[in-house]
């Protein structure tokens, strides 16, 4: 088969190698779609795998073509759940797979899905109904990331039924998003299909805004830090009240600083970018996460393992959306695909990424 086979930081090569071989347990899947992550570049580029060589990539779906635990999944389309646990130490027992203290991953301790091929557990894989696209599925993981962030907060719950008998006052508290990769913009995507309505972004770059409008929201909830001073901006959209949550989607020391200066006493603060650097905060800013009384929340992958986790919710209400009408109903996160590759020139979009010579959201390999 062909694949992208990382062998050292830096040396990332297009090659022909042999398929993979399945054992007990496990199944053989045909890959159609792969996204690239942000986390591939550094591990590409500057830090490595933890073991090489390896073939990247974790944001994929593909079609069972062997499978030596459950035949009626062969020729079934799959999302793959790309963290394999061990199933033994306290949190897997207690149902948490996410934060197993022994976990294999996909992509980045074992191959992954820049190939033609991938084996992986079928206590990993999720049918994907037929309504759902290749594209959608390939995305299903960063949607996961992404609506288990909102879970974390209390935002969204384990169930749909709960969050309509929701209070309409509930609904209108003001919620900032700072950093609209694909993680940041389906965090907006999820939040205002559950019905909050005041829902604010922080970005810098002209294709945010644009995928900002598209999913329907207006030009006001806008801030381009270009142009805004970000904290300005939320106090004016909030009555000089602040954010009641703030989804911090970057990672770096100015913009956690910039998270707790923006909520109000009382807010939350959910952590979800990965850290750039070290992070550092000033003594009036940590005197003010004691004085209001914030709540800081961090968030790692997502849920699965059984049918209230972040994934049976995602593939539901992308259900849902193929079979309702009008507004925000007729949205597909693969609206955020800004560019696609083959597997041959996928090299062209991890350089994109790499060095941010054009603007983008997310990159698909085919």
């Amino acid at each position: 088969m062909k694949a992208q086979i990382l062998y050292g930081i830096s040396n990332i090569k297009y090659v022909e190698t042999d398929a993979p071989k399945i054992r007990d347990g496990e199944a053989l899947i045909k890959i159609s779609r792969c996204g690239i992550c942000g986390s591939d570049i550094p591990r590409i580029y500057k830090t490595g795998a933890h073991n090489m060589p390896l073939i990247p990539g974790h944001e994929f779906t593909g079609t069972v073509v062997e499978c030596k635990a459950d035949e009626n999944l062969e020729g079934k389309r799959v999302g793959v759940f790309p963290l394999i646990p061990c199933q033994k130490c306290e949190q897997c027992r207690s149902g948490h797979y996410e934060m197993c203290s022994n976990y294999n991953y996909l992509g980045s301790r074992c191959d992954g899905g820049f190939a033609e091929y991938v084996v992986a557990p079928v206590w990993n894989l999720l049918p994907i109904p037929d309504e759902v696209t290749d594209d959608e599925a390939a995305m299903l993981e960063p949607m996961c990331v992404a609506l288990h962030a909102i879970r974390r907060t209390g935002l969204i719950s384990s169930g749909i039924a709960e969050e309509m008998n929701q209070k309409e006052s509930e609904k209108k508290v003001p919620i900032v998003i700072c950093g609209l990769g694909t993680i940041g913009l389906l965090t907006g995507m999820f939040l205002r299909d559950a019905g909050y309505q005041k829902i604010l972004f922080i970005g810098n770059k002209n294709i945010q805004k644009q995928k900002c409008l598209e999913m329907g929201f207006s030009e006001d909830s806008y801030c381009d830090v270009r142009f805004q001073e970000p904290k300005s901006f939320i106090m004016d959209k909030t009555g000089g009240v602040g954010a009641k949550y703030y989804f911090e989607c970057i990672g770096r020391p100015e913009n956690y600083v910039q998270a707790v200066n923006s909520v109000s006493p009382l807010g939350t603060v959910m952590l979800v970018g990965n850290p750039a650097s070290d992070m550092e905060l000033p003594k009036e800013v940590y005197w003010k996460i004691l004085r209001n009384q914030l709540t800081l929340k961090g968030t790692w992958n997502s849920s699965y393992g059984d049918a209230y986790d972040d994934w049976h919710y995602v593939i539901s209400r992308l259900s849902a959306w193929k079979k309702s009408e009008g507004g925000v109903s007729t949205f597909s996160p693969s609206c955020l695909i800004t560019h696609r590759f083959d597997l041959a020139h996928m090299k062209h979009g991890l350089d994109i990424m790499r060095r941010k010579s054009e603007e983008y959201i997310k990159i698909m390999v085919e």
